[in-house]
């Protein structure tokens, strides 16, 4: 998986193209996320999902404009030793560079089960699948199975002409033309739903409305295509190639399902992928058409569907092979040698396959600091940690929130400064206001498990990143006696011998918890003495709370990126895209054409990922340069100076 949601570094002007619907709100499912379901199996940290919603490099609600503000929350942000990233597996010589400039200089498709690079370039809806469609319908029509005067007591029904709140039809003893009528009703007047009903012994089709007056005029008035007609043939599910920009996956389900009027969990997804970025990624809906979808590409900006087929299956979290990234990094301080000696490296050896900068928030109260308090079942301190008030520049409404609960502890007059109730704090304002400041554990609920789990999350990457960079410093890149590698699922201490015939890329480590072990060296012990320090025993990883019991996994040391291919590009325009995407080609705009001589340098680079590994990982490997979103600001700050 690549990059887990927002990585905002300053946008340049002019590269936002926002659409009318993401000014309104969506709720969010409350769906659970598994360590490995986002691209870099990282769900986006809560501090940065209260602004999931705003544009970037608009005005706030206070008239300042973010860019202006985020160069100052950055001063007390998070650096990457500070979340135990320490270490490079290569000795070349590092250069500047800035990731990110543009969301369009940061390119992901998924990889499938089956190991295809998966891409947006076909827009239409497939012949044999118009067809098969047409062709049940008509034989329905055909069929004459109401009669005109069913028809017309349908028809005022479905426009709300008759007083009736229902129409019932006798139906017939066979269960097959019983079906029929179900089909016919919901195919010649969309918006009604019908049901099976026994009155005395007979059975009868009743047709009602299935939503209020409003939704089903629109129904009528905008003519639709059908909703519930679906042929026996036919796969149950429509999958479709997502192309999104600038969007976190979930906000862009948000979006689809409004259109559709849909429930978000009717869509189902291999992994979540990254916002500030141009991704590609595969889809799948129950029961909605290849034709309703394709209708949407007319009225959403930022988003494109296609590649449309019908299967029998949903997709399934942690389903795909990975994810390939074209990643441009601009205004490179390195000669093409230094470039072709990092790249060369990331290509033969790798790079330490830590848990990246998106795991841990972007304010100054990181995201395993809550982790911690959880585990340790310091509720308090979980409250304190999220509501208290905290250094660096924050929305307006949220610092006065934060002011409102410290002076006060009173949770409704703290959620009365929220304007949006959606955002973490105001969950668990919310909680806190509906079951008191005795039952927090409760309270916290309130938050969706995926974030809640998240924290938790968080601190186990953190001890991973600490211990990995620990076991690199004592025995470099070679397998030892002690290390651990797996056998299945099973892990297993490496002895004298055995460790002679493994490489570094065999090695595994493990994340804290109760079905683990750990390398048997003093690394291992190194678990005990860090988790010793906060509080915790390694011995009890089970928590009060089920949810909060942490099993641990095993992650590998080293990962090798495959596919890795670069170039170094020169460009005299630092607006325009380095990238030739999946949508442009489709509307067949020229790839973008470099300059020898051109003003700037840039690297271009391509490599394939397995899930739940960072790309920015990778880069901090060629660059040699912390990827902290601190020092990223700096950087794009001085460049745009």
């Amino acid at each position: 998986m690549d990059e887990p949601t927002s990585s905002p570094v300053l946008v340049q002007p002019g590269e936002k193209r926002g659409c009318p619907e993401d000014e309104e709100e969506v709720i969010l499912p409350k769906r659970a996320k598994v360590e490995d379901e986002h691209e870099n199996g990282a769900p986006l940290p809560p501090q940065q999902q209260d602004d999931e919603d705003e544009p970037e490099g608009e005005p706030n609600d206070d008239g300042e404009e973010e860019g202006e503000t985020f160069a100052d929350m950055m001063k007390h942000g998070l650096t990457e030793v500070d979340v135990g990233i320490c270490n490079y597996v290569s000795n070349h010589e590092g250069f500047s560079g800035i990731l990110k400039e543009r969301y369009s200089d940061f390119v992901v498709n998924e990889i499938s089960k089956e190991g295809k690079i998966i891409h947006l370039d076909d827009l239409t809806i497939p012949k044999e699948l118009q067809e098969e469609a047409a062709a049940e319908e008509k034989q329905l029509n055909e069929c004459n199975i109401l009669t005109e005067e069913q028809k017309k007591q349908l028809g005022d029904l479905q426009l709300f002409k008759n007083k009736e709140s229902s129409v019932s039809i006798e139906g017939d003893d066979s269960k097959d033309k019983r079906t029929q009528v179900h089909k016919a009703i919901k195919t010649q007047f969309p918006g009604l739903e019908t049901k099976t009903e026994e009155k005395d012994g007979r059975k009868f089709i009743v047709a009602y409305h299935a939503a209020g007056k409003k939704a089903l005029a629109e129904v009528k008035t905008s003519a639709a295509p059908r909703k519930h007609f679906w042929p026996r043939n036919r796969g149950s599910f429509c999958h479709f190639v997502l192309y999104k920009e600038n969007r976190d996956t979930m906000d862009a389900i948000n979006v689809l399902s409004k259109f559709l009027r849909l429930r978000p969990n009717m869509f189902s997804y291999m992994g979540t992928k990254d916002k500030r970025a141009i991704t590609v990624q595969e889809i799948a809906v129950l029961k909605i058409t290849a034709e309703r979808l394709a209708h949407l590409n007319k009225c959403l900006m930022n988003l494109k569907l296609g590649n449309f087929s019908y299967k029998n299956h949903p997709l399934k979290l942690g389903e795909l092979q990975g994810n390939h990234f074209t990643v441009v990094i601009r205004n490179i301080s390195g000669t093409d040698t230094q470039v072709h000696q990092a790249v060369t490296s990331l290509k033969q050896t790798g790079f330490i396959n830590y848990y990246g900068m998106q795991r841990f928030g972007t304010t100054a109260v990181p995201t395993q600091q809550v982790g911690r308090a959880i585990l340790k079942n310091d509720w308090n301190q979980v409250v304190d940690l999220i509501l208290k008030p905290r250094p660096g520049a924050e929305k307006e409404f949220l610092v006065r929130c934060r002011e409102e609960w410290a002076k006060t502890q009173d949770p409704e007059a703290a959620l009365k400064k929220l304007p949006n109730k959606r955002c973490v704090e105001g969950q668990l304002l919310r909680g806190l206001s509906k079951f008191g400041k005795k039952n927090i554990v409760t309270a916290f609920g309130l938050i969706p498990r995926n974030n809640r789990l998240m924290y938790i999350h968080s601190y186990q990457s953190v001890v991973w990143n600490t211990m990995v960079s620990r076991r690199i410093e004592a025995f470099g890149l070679k397998a030892v006696e002690g290390d651990l590698v797996l056998q299945g699922t099973k892990a297993h201490i490496l002895s004298e011998e055995e460790a002679k015939s493994h490489s570094i890329h065999d090695i595994v480590m493990p994340l804290p918890g109760y079905d683990v072990i750990y390398p048997s060296h003093h690394v291992g012990k190194g678990y005990r003495e860090l988790l010793s320090s906060d509080g915790l025993d390694i011995d009890n990883m089970r928590h009060k709370v089920k949810d909060y019991s942490l099993a641990g996994a095993y992650r590998r040391v080293l990962i090798r990126p495959s596919d890795v291919n670069w170039e170094v590009i020169q460009y005299d325009d630092p607006k325009i895209s380095l990238v030739h995407t999946d949508f442009e080609k489709m509307e067949n705009k020229p790839a973008p054409v470099f300059n020898k001589e051109g003003k700037y340098r840039a690297l271009r680079l391509e490599f394939s990922l397995p899930p739940s590994t960072y790309a920015t990982m990778a880069v901090r490997e060629v660059l040699k340069l912390d990827t902290s979103i601190k020092k990223q600001t700096q950087l794009n700050t001085t460049w745009l100076n």
